[in-house]
């Protein structure tokens, strides 16, 4: 067995996860991401009471349900650990597996490298530092981003509770990604207005390498995507699933000091310093946009205004966060 990644996976179920002896744990894995999901059941099969390992089809899109026979799997097990290409976490499958009580790990397009970089982080400054912002943001009105690249939109969230994503995934029926670090929330719904320019990496596309996505907003949904090649692939994604798969779904900020641009989303939305918007399903931040996608894109360098105070300028989180 790969050492590192066994010691990763180690990090996963028992530092982050909090595996216990009489529990039972589900690895739910596609071909892609076999050998991740292969080791994670190594180590859960000789420590938990009972085990599983589940080897689904790749998914197309971010958001897919699983099969419906894993799905109804997921409930049955107090631990659930998803490596797979695309997100699972946005998914009635997940919803339902936290509604009977599993704790959920998704680890939506990891990697090797990945895994073995971001486990090492420091899981319990993350925690802080996350919960920290999540604060903040529960108690605002609206936040403004700006960027070098031209974003400039103003986003309600008055009355919206932020959800940290720690990378400590403890709590019968909790769940977050694994690695992890940002806070994040669902803006209001139909009132977010302005432009965002996506420079960093994009879900399902990956990093932006010849022109940035310009991603024009009115009343809460994507109305002009615009830019090169990268852009077209994203209208192209996006196509059949009408106006439900342009609605702002998602505000999130990076806490995760050791994450870096890779152009794989699970790691590139946690970089501190960055800030990530969201298109599509909405349904597991408390919203009503319940469809089969999600999609996130990275945003260097971003100054954001909440009610007008700066917490973060040019990537720089304020000292006292």
């Amino acid at each position: 067995m790969d050492r590192e990644l066994q010691a990763a996976a180690k990090t996963a179920l028992f530092d982050c996860m909090q595996l216990r002896k009489n529990e039972t744990a589900l690895v739910v894995t596609d071909s892609d991401t076999l050998e991740i999901g292969e080791t994670l059941f190594e180590v859960a099969e000789s420590f938990a009471s009972d085990s599983a390992l589940l080897v689904i089809p790749t998914r197309t899109v971010n958001g897919k349900e699983p099969p419906t026979g894993v799905s109804e799997a997921m409930k049955h097990f107090d631990l659930v650990i998803c490596p797979t290409r695309m997100s699972l976490t946005h998914t009635d499958a997940r919803r339902a597996a936290c509604s009977a009580g599993a704790r959920v790990g998704t680890m939506p397009g990891i990697t090797r490298e990945v895994m073995i970089r971001t486990m090492k982080a420091d899981y319990s400054a993350i925690a802080a530092r996350t919960r920290k912002l999540s604060a903040i943001l529960d108690k605002a009105k609206t936040a403004r981003i700006l960027t070098p690249a031209g974003t400039d939109i103003s986003i309600p969230i008055d009355g919206i509770t932020a959800i940290s994503s720690t990378g400590l995934v403890t709590e019968p029926g909790s769940y977050g990604n694994l690695p992890s670090g940002e806070s994040f929330l669902m803006p209001e719904e139909g009132k977010a207005e302005g432009v965002f320019v996506v420079d960093a990496s994009f879900a399902a596309i990956g990093k932006i390498e010849e022109q940035p996505i310009r991603i024009t907003v009115k009343n809460g949904y994507a109305v002009k995507i615009e830019g090169g090649k990268e852009a077209a692939k994203l209208r192209e994604m996006l196509e059949s699933f009408g106006k439900k798969g342009r609605n702002l779904a998602e505000l999130g900020i990076g806490t995760n000091d050791a994450a870096q641009i890779t152009g794989e989303i699970l790691e590139d939305e946690k970089v501190m310093g960055t800030v990530h918007l969201a298109l599509g399903n909405n349904i597991s931040m408390g919203g009503t946009c319940n469809v089969g996608i999600h999609v996130d894109g990275v945003m260097l360098a971003p100054t954001v205004e909440i009610d007008g105070e700066t917490i973060m300028r040019n990537g720089r989180l304020l000292p006292d966060i």
